[in-house]
């Protein structure tokens, strides 16, 4: 089915741009006079995808954790949804999200559902968010879902924000680390080679491996580069395939430290989106399908999956996450008791919160710990350099005296 780019003027006077799938430019056409919109450029676009055409890949977070805020005062003011997009779409910041909520505006005013009409759109609201909506038009509580994504969101910004914030200094300190050796080795070595070529010196086998190294460096550094990158390439492509995906995720859980960390950071974002989802009224088995796609790593989704194939059959949720064997004992037992006492949303969240203050002290402890380590590759490093160069400098020194 074809997509057709077009330019309207709706009943208040505004321009509104956006792109719709349809059969025909007549089909469009009498879309728009049915929703009282005066059509003033139409053409067809071919070769692009639906949601190519509408947006990014992806919208920034904080622009979303704004329209949910703003969204939940206007509908909790009794402002009507219709009214609500429109205002919104005026204030969006952001072209390409604004592109975005018109098109869901027209959805909405074409008939569809609020959650219906996000769904098309799904590389700008995930299916947390779109389950969550739904759940709320169902309840009739959306006010009160929109004010709890937002505050979901802006949670998830705020651990993103610090984790970033604390390994900032380390990356930079490791890249500029490794350009100084790399100048080191490609033009400095060289200059104290030709010294010691020049004055007959006899260098001991350590001096000769590092100056050969040097040596390599400064005639092959095009070739050093190129491989780097086609790792690079090459470990994402193998990534993408399902076993690498797999192999890739099971060993980033076991590399000491920074597997722990990434397991506490998934346990506190399977807790946190698992318990938002229960209390906005979404069915288990539904919430489970979507924390699992959501974890971002797919041995847990798989036990996530293996858990909702387990209470399919009448298991209770904690029994198969422990079996998993990924999952720490403490968030099984807080889980069952929850189950037991019919507050699991309740446990689920405190669970999040425990881990959250697990992933930053384990982040400031990771922080803590790269420094030094940095700091004592680089002493090792200059002090071997320093030692291979001064070793010969002794040596004609002695044959001197």
């Amino acid at each position: 089915m074809p997509f057709y780019a077009y330019t309207a003027i709706d009943a208040s006077g505004r321009t509104v741009r956006a792109t719709i799938e349809a059969d025909s430019e007549q089909l469009v056409l009498g879309k728009l006079r049915d929703q009282s919109m005066h059509c003033t450029d139409i053409r067809e676009v071919r070769g692009k995808s639906k949601n190519r055409a509408l947006g990014p890949k992806k919208i920034k977070l904080k622009a979303l954790v704004v329209f949910s805020r703003q969204f939940a005062t206007m509908i909790d003011a009794g402002i009507p949804i219709l009214r609500c997009l429109e205002i919104l779409v005026g204030q969006a910041k952001d072209p390409l999200f604004r592109q975005v909520l018109e098109q869901v505006m027209i959805d909405v005013k074409g008939g569809l559902s609020l959650n219906d009409a996000m769904l098309k759109h799904p590389t700008v609201f995930n299916k947390l968010y779109v389950n969550m909506i739904r759940a709320a038009e169902l309840g009739g509580i959306l006010d009160q879902i929109l004010d709890r994504l937002a505050g979901f969101l802006e949670y998830e910004a705020e651990v993103r924000g610090k984790i970033k914030g604390a390994m900032t200094y380390p990356v930079l300190v490791l890249i500029f680390s490794q350009i100084m050796l790399f100048a080191l080795f490609s033009f400095v070595l060289p200059k104290f080679k030709d010294i010691f070529t020049g004055m007959d010196v006899e260098l001991p086998p350590i001096t000769a491996g590092l100056f050969a190294l040097g040596d390599f460096m400064a005639a092959y550094w095009w070739l050093i580069i190129v491989g780097m990158v086609g790792a690079f390439f090459a470990l994402k492509v193998w990534i993408k395939t399902p076993q690498g995906r797999y192999q890739f995720d099971s060993f980033k859980l076991r590399v000491p430290i920074a597997g722990e960390l990434s397991l506490k950071m998934s346990v506190a974002r399977f807790s946190r989106t698992f318990g938002t989802l229960i209390s906005s009224g979404v069915p288990m088995m539904r919430s489970l399908e979507i924390v699992g796609e959501t974890l971002g790593n797919v041995v847990l989704a798989e036990a996530i999956e293996q858990t909702r194939m387990s209470i399919r059959e009448g298991q209770k949720l904690s029994v198969p996450l422990q079996e998993s064997g990924l999952f720490p004992t403490m968030v099984t037992c807080m889980i069952d008791v929850g189950e037991e006492s019919g507050r699991l949303p309740e446990m689920l969240v405190k669970v999040a919160e425990f881990y959250d203050t697990e992933v930053e002290a384990t982040v400031k402890g990771l922080t803590s710990l790269i420094e030094p380590m940095l700091i004592i590759f680089m002493g090792v490093v200059v002090g071997f350099i320093a030692i291979s160069i001064m070793t010969p400098i002794f040596k004609l020194v002695s044959s001197i005296k």
